[in-house]
């Protein structure tokens, strides 16, 4: 996370065009991120698929914390806010566990 950069704006059209460019990279970012997270609920099929023939539960305690483990260690190395980057990890487990037992229904229902 870069550190917050003071600018010497020669007039009000200089900030506005820093304004509308950051913005314009933020919504690329949110792009990304969006596909970024389908492709990785995407991945609840065959890990579900796994977990099936394994006789696994869709919760696995220690998955989770071994991922919140690295989350940790990288939001120091990022510099992000470490409360806020596991509320995000959790709501993305909460996304893949989701997707997860819908297919595990699905699979249930013999439409698997």
């Amino acid at each position: 996370m870069n550190e917050y950069t003071e600018y010497n704006f020669k007039n009000e059209d200089d900030a506005r065009n820093l304004l509308e460019h950051s913005r314009q990279l933020i919504d690329d970012i949110d792009n990304e991120l969006v596909d970024l997270i389908s492709r990785r609920t995407a991945l609840s099929k065959d890990i579900v698929s796994a977990k099936i023939y394994l006789g696994m539960e869709i919760y696995d305690k220690n998955r989770e914390k071994s991922i919140h483990d690295k989350v940790d260690k990288l939001a120091i190395e990022k510099n992000i806010d470490k409360d806020i980057l596991n509320q995000i990890i959790d709501m993305l487990a909460i996304l893949s566990k989701n997707e997860q037992r819908k297919i595990l229904r699905r699979h249930d229902d013999g439409k698997y």
